[in-house]
């Protein structure tokens, strides 16, 4: 941990990560997550105290501020596609009204629409 921190590491890459940690102490990375927390916690603490951030966090800080704009995204095109289902809405209604008046029309003697000609009644 001191190497790491010092800036000396040997056997890792030297970033202030648990896996570098558990490379430079030469064991598996899942012994400090999962067996032994406090050198990890320990050395959480130790990088924290010298004003740095681990780099899982600076990872995952970075991911939060992509996730909350691919949400602000999501909300616009959702509101969009709201707004639309709402237009194609009002025109489906309005040709409805239209379909229904021209064939009101059609059913009156003497009327002037005709209706016109469909694949079936050409044969």
């Amino acid at each position: 941990m001191d190497r790491i921190l010092l800036g000396t590491a040997q056997n890792s890459n030297g970033a202030l990560t648990i896996v570098a940690l558990a490379e430079e102490a030469g064991v598996p990375r899942n012994a400090l997550t999962q067996r032994h927390l406090d050198p990890k916690n320990d050395f959480y603490a130790q990088v924290r105290a010298r004003g740095h951030m681990p780099d899982s966090e600076v990872r995952l800080r970075t991911q939060i501020v992509k996730l909350k704009e691919l949400r602000r995204e999501d909300a616009r095109e959702l509101k969009q596609l709201q707004t639309d289902v709402e237009h194609l809405v009002r025109a489906v209604n309005q040709l409805t009204a239209h379909n229904r008046q021209l064939r009101n029309a059609l059913s009156q003697p003497g009327s002037p629409v005709r209706a016109l000609p469909t694949p079936t009644s050409l044969l």
